[in-house]
């Protein structure tokens, strides 16, 4: 069935049909929440959160074709109010395998992947919500920012810090870095 027909009578009260809907998204949802939470309690609580103020608000949608963005945005909150809940929890993460056709050498993949997993771990919430949306749900960065309710250029911004941060972070450069004129790093 088509994606608006299901949004429109999950709107109704179809449970069928939101069924139908969750089950199309719930695995992009969970993996952004395990990668913005980085716990795999906390992901699950927050896209379960979503998901129920998602089908008590889905009657307020005006625009069933942005039903999808509308959700990513709940999960981002959601996963953000998860965090602000429990700020000092010791944090662990599932790393799901990466499938490779034929990799070259399998430990220098697992050292990167762990590299950059860690890299991730020390963003900011806000920070670490832009990479996710940008680079791990595929969001062009004018919908990552209208998903976070954020301006563009606040987006922007947010991801540029986050890649410079991580870049230092994966090279293992702990020195400060200096800044030129113009607010770049030398």
């Amino acid at each position: 069935m088509e994606h608006r027909a299901l949004v429109e009578q999950a709107r109704k009260g179809d449970t069928v049909a939101f069924a139908e809907l969750l089950d199309a998204a719930l695995g992009r949802l969970d993996g952004a929440a395990r990668l913005i939470v980085r716990d795999p309690e906390l992901a699950h609580d927050a896209v379960q959160d979503a998901c129920i103020r998602a089908w008590r608000d889905l009657p307020g949608l005006r625009d069933p074709d942005r039903f999808d963005g509308w959700l990513h945005r709940l999960t981002v909150n959601a996963c953000l109010d998860q965090l602000r809940r429990r700020r000092r929890r010791p944090i662990e993460v599932d790393i799901a395998p990466i499938e490779v056709p034929a990799p070259r050498d399998p430990t220098g993949d697992l050292a990167d992947r762990l590299a950059l997993d860690a890299a991730l771990a020390r963003l900011s919430p806000a920070h670490r919500a832009v990479v996710v949306l940008h680079y791990y749900l595929g969001m062009p960065l004018p919908e990552a920012a209208a998903t976070l309710g954020i301006p563009v250029g606040t987006a922007k911004s947010r991801l540029h810090y986050a890649l410079v941060e991580m870049r230092v972070q994966v090279a293992g450069d702990d020195a400060p870095r200096d800044r030129v004129p113009g607010g770049q790093l030398a």
